[in-house]
């Protein structure tokens, strides 16, 4: 796979708000139209269930997010945008990861440990209302990662472990049953715009402190006049560090324009006008969005088709990934197994293969094992999996005959001519 496979979820519980544009849907927009690169933008409508019980505001949201999403530019065509739920395989995979996940694992992902924190803060039962969606969240999350190899999963920080269990849940199923999986790797952006709120906090849902990304003109007035600000009159200096209004000016302002308005914090602009002015540059560039959006939303068909047209994309990467899967665990057919159990067994039997895995100081590694299990070949360790799987692959294509000695460890009783035989197999 020459591109880098790079996936993004969005999950389907709201209506998009400008800290979702500025710090998701605006620069992933911009990345799916870079080359080189493979763009997939699901709609996590199975994960809204999980704290969403509404059905109508579930659907809803999906219409809203994917019109949002397909209004700020994202091109159906050049990328791959499907529904969450519209892939059958992916609730499929999430069962095969379930059972190699560890229990352990999952008891320290953050969501279920501060739903359990905040029940024994409150003396109550550590699992009062903690459905295994909760629990189980993090192995759906990994299905729709690894269900199409991707490479990078952009995150926040607060994200990051739940691409450390894909990576757990991928490698184990890879020690068990073959390499299939692509380990992932966390893709965090430190430029990412995180938004305040109305209320100076990090704009959310969860603050009810949000500013929703197509409200009219007149609403994003009334919305924008209502952000909180200090005391200081109009002729006194302001300060931007620290300030909700400058930096929502800056993350739609360009740099000249945020020059400027810095400028007048400190020439001691008034509250008023310094909110009318954060009005009109975040009003110059969501309204011709809003128009798109508007046009978008009063067709629901047009995105449902779209959304299935994607579903069909997805799938013809997701049906044939799954078959091969299933044949790994051993649901197969069982009038072919018959006939083909042997031979398979005994093509196995000649083949060496590469085990990778991580070690506690976080370093990736490899190891060779040669066909009839004898460890042959320890590597170095490397900073990310990319690096060692690509030394993988060149020892694979025979392009270090003869040196494979020199990028790692030879196990006891094991000569040079060894691996290399194990590795000619693969030139083969």
């Amino acid at each position: 796979m020459s591109n880098t496979r790079v996936l993004t979820g969005i999950t389907t519980s709201g209506t998009p708000h400008l800290g979702n544009y500025a710090g998701a849907i605006r620069p992933a927009v911009a990345a799916s139209r870079r080359p080189g690169v493979e763009s997939f933008y699901f709609l996590a409508d199975y994960h809204a269930l999980i704290k969403a019980q509404d059905p109508a505001r579930v659907q809803r949201s999906t219409l809203e997010i994917a019109a949002a999403w397909l209004a700020c530019g994202l091109d159906p065509d050049r990328v791959w945008f499907y529904r969450q739920s519209d892939i059958p395989e992916i609730p499929e995979l999430t069962w095969l990861l379930t059972c190699v996940a560890g229990k352990g694992i999952l008891n320290r992902a953050h969501a279920y440990k501060a739903a359990v924190d905040r029940n024994v803060a409150e003396h109550a039962d550590p699992d009062a209302g903690v459905t295994a969606g909760l629990f189980m969240y993090p192995v759906l999350m990994a299905a729709d990662i690894l269900m199409f190899r991707a490479n990078l999963v952009p995150v926040g920080r607060d994200q990051v472990q739940h691409i450390e269990m894909a990576r757990d849940f991928a490698a184990r199923f890879n020690h068990l049953y073959g390499e299939h999986f692509v380990l992932p790797e966390a893709a965090i952006d430190e430029n990412v715009a995180t938004l305040p709120g109305l209320d100076g906090r990090k704009m959310s849902k969860s603050y009810d402190n949000t500013i929703p990304l197509f409200a009219p003109k007149a609403e994003l007035k009334k919305l924008i006049f209502s952000i909180v600000t200090d005391s200081r009159a109009p002729g006194e200096s302001k300060d931007t560090e620290g300030s909700a209004l400058f930096q929502l000016y800056q993350a739609f302002a360009t740099p000249e324009q945020t020059a400027a308005f810095a400028q007048a914090f400190a020439d001691g602009i008034g509250w008023g006008d310094a909110k009318q002015a954060l009005l009109e540059v975040i009003d110059g560039e969501v309204a011709p969005l809003r128009e798109r959006y508007q046009a978008l939303i009063a067709d629901p068909a047009a995105i449902e088709a779209r959304l299935r047209e994607g579903a069909a994309k997805a799938r013809t990467i997701a049906t044939p990934f799954m078959r091969e899967l299933r044949h790994a665990v051993g649901l197969r057919d069982l009038g072919a197994a018959a006939g083909a159990a042997k031979p398979e067994k005994a093509k196995k039997a000649t083949l060496p293969t590469f085990k990778q895995y991580r070690e506690k100081d976080g370093r990736f590694h490899f190891k060779l094992i040669a066909a009839d299990g004898r460890e042959l070949l320890v590597s170095e360790g490397f900073a990310s999996p990319k690096d060692a799987g690509e030394l993988i692959a060149r020892l694979k294509s025979g392009e270090l005959t003869g040196k494979a000695t020199t990028i790692g460890r030879l196990s006891e009783g094991v000569t040079a001519d060894d691996v290399d035989a194990a590795l000619a197999t693969f030139a083969d």
